[in-house]
């Protein structure tokens, strides 16, 4: 079971990567990889007070997988968002693979989110909600090697928390 001691934190040049999708034949695997992932995120929740979704990369996990736990678990396998809108907004984000920094970054305010679940049927959401919008496009670049810090505003987007 992978704990708050395998998070990779910023500057690990895995962060950087593109992940590639989970192949039918890792379907198996998939079941321990959310175990940990669940597991690092309540980690984070205790002893930070945020995290709301974590995506496989950041514990070394190199596969297109998201969890997101906010009112229940969520799997998104081999995620692809579609329709990002082109109303935008700015907030401050902030990542579990440096929790102190936060971000000031623009993102779509609506997006449709394509993926596989836990049980490997095929879904759609319509994220009109503009915070699970903003927090699936955070883990989304998690899978393509893309850091909020990648995405700062300007050079003047950053501040502690």
């Amino acid at each position: 079971m992978k704990t708050l001691a395998d998070l990779l934190l910023l500057g690990d040049p895995r962060l950087y990567e593109t992940c590639s999708p989970i192949l039918p034949e890792e379907k198996p695997l998939v079941k321990s990889w959310v175990a940990d992932l669940h597991n690092v995120m309540q980690e984070v929740r205790a002893k930070y007070g945020f995290g709301r979704a974590i995506a496989a990369p950041q514990l070394g996990i190199m596969k297109r997988l998201i969890y997101m736990n906010i009112d229940q678990p969520v799997v998104f396998i081999n995620p692809e968002l579609t329709h990002l809108s082109d109303e935008m907004f700015e907030l401050w984000d902030d990542c579990m693979s440096f929790p102190n920094l936060l971000v000031k970054v623009k993102r779509h305010k609506s997006l449709t989110i394509k993926y596989l679940d836990g049980d490997w049927q095929p879904c759609e959401w319509i994220m009109d909600d503009s915070s699970l919008s903003e927090l699936l496009q955070h883990e989304y670049d998690h899978l393509d090697g893309v850091l909020c810090t990648m995405r700062a505003i300007d050079d003047k987007s950053f501040r502690w928390r």
